[in-house]
């Protein structure tokens, strides 16, 4: 990430947010017993997103995902980005279903 701040690479707070919500895509089709070509999901809404350190280059970023609440093709996910155990970010992330 060389390019997002020159002279100080970081890894940018969207792919952190989408990393989690994509964290939480594969956790919905694990708990829902479906395989992963039955649905697709996109990500509707983040709500309460919070930063508090920088990911950079050298960092093992783990994600910390949970189902808050599923309503028809949609769900509500919060989860949390580590860095050696300290939350670095956060956010609740909507995603809504799609039939084939």
């Amino acid at each position: 990430f060389q390019g997002h701040f020159p002279g100080q690479p970081i890894m940018p707070g969207v792919l952190i947010i989408e990393a989690l919500a994509q964290a939480g895509g594969v956790l919905t089709q694990l708990a829902l017993g479906r395989d992963a070509q039955s649905k697709l999901f996109y990500m509707v809404k983040v709500d309460k997103a919070r930063f508090s350190s920088q990911v950079v280059p050298g960092d093992v970023l783990e994600l910390h995902v949970e189902i808050r609440r599923v309503i028809r093709n949609m769900a509500v996910y919060y989860g949390e980005a580590k860095v050696d155990g300290k939350v670095v970010a956060c956010a609740e992330v909507l995603c809504a279903g799609t039939r084939e």
